[in-house]
């Protein structure tokens, strides 16, 4: 069985953690994988949009601890080496896309999950999911991004409240604070999350990419650096085919046909 599965539907690539009975938590397995189907989205043309969701009852339960085996003479498992090879590039990797993504939580999000739920850019989740920090509960502090994303998203009162109680934030309460975009009924989430990635699929790919990296800029950049930044991709896009039959369209009341050019 494959860790991570992969279609395409109408433009958007649908990546499925595909490990249930661990609730979907990361192996070495599983993260090499996920990085080869996020690989295979950009590198696909016709994909303009990512979906991640998991299989079965749980999104994704974070680290699978039962990878880390006890090591001969007590010996400790330097946990800073799987950050450094997989889930950091990964996190960056995400950071960096040029297609929007698209998350569709199902069930329980822990640890590396959580972080993985939130570096989406439109984030859905059944009523019956949680997030969850796990991380205080066994003796760790947050990794994967985390401690960037969360005070950004919800302010860092109830950032720090999170991942000090340790205790898990059902949907209904993650929507209200902003963590994710909505709340859905359990049989809902897929054709809603679906339907919304459809959506920006048909969108011009140069201007999804552009808003995705402007409003991560502007956590970073000054106001004045913004703006340079919306001059200068203001320009960029202005000289796009794209724009060109944006503008057409608008003029001809029609829907307008993108090509990425």
């Amino acid at each position: 069985m494959d860790s991570i599965g992969y279609t395409v539907d109408d433009g958007v690539a649908i990546l499925t953690l595909n490990r249930p009975d661990q609730l979907n938590s990361f192996n070495a397995a599983m993260r090499r994988a996920l990085n080869e189907a996020i690989d295979k989205a950009v590198a696909d043309e016709a994909v303009r949009c990512l979906l991640i969701t998991g299989a079965g009852r749980g999104f994704c339960a974070g680290q699978d601890l039962g990878e880390r085996k006890p090591l001969p003479n007590g010996e400790k498992h330097d946990l800073s080496l799987t950050l450094d090879a997989d889930y950091n590039p990964l996190m960056r990797k995400l950071d960096a896309l040029e297609k929007p993504i698209v998350c569709a939580v199902n069930g329980v999000a822990a640890g590396a999950g959580v972080s993985l739920a939130l570096s989406s850019d439109i984030c859905f989740a059944s009523e019956k999911a949680r997030f969850i920090l796990s991380f205080v509960n066994i003796g760790l502090a947050p990794d994967c991004g985390a401690t960037w994303i969360l005070p950004r998203l919800i302010g860092p009162q109830r950032a720090l409240a999170f991942a000090l109680s340790g205790e898990a934030v059902p949907a209904r309460q993650a929507e209200q604070w902003g963590m994710i975009w909505q709340c859905v009924g359990e049989e809902e989430l897929m054709p809603t999350a679906l339907a919304f990635a459809k959506n920006l699929a048909t969108k011009a790919p140069g201007s999804l990419g552009a808003i995705r990296q402007a409003m991560r800029a502007a956590w970073r950049n000054s106001l004045s650096e913004q703006l340079d930044l919306e001059r200068d991709t203001q320009q960029r896009l202005g000289y796009t085919d794209d724009y060109g039959e944006g503008v057409t369209a608008f003029r001809e009341r029609r829907t307008p046909r993108f090509t990425g050019r």
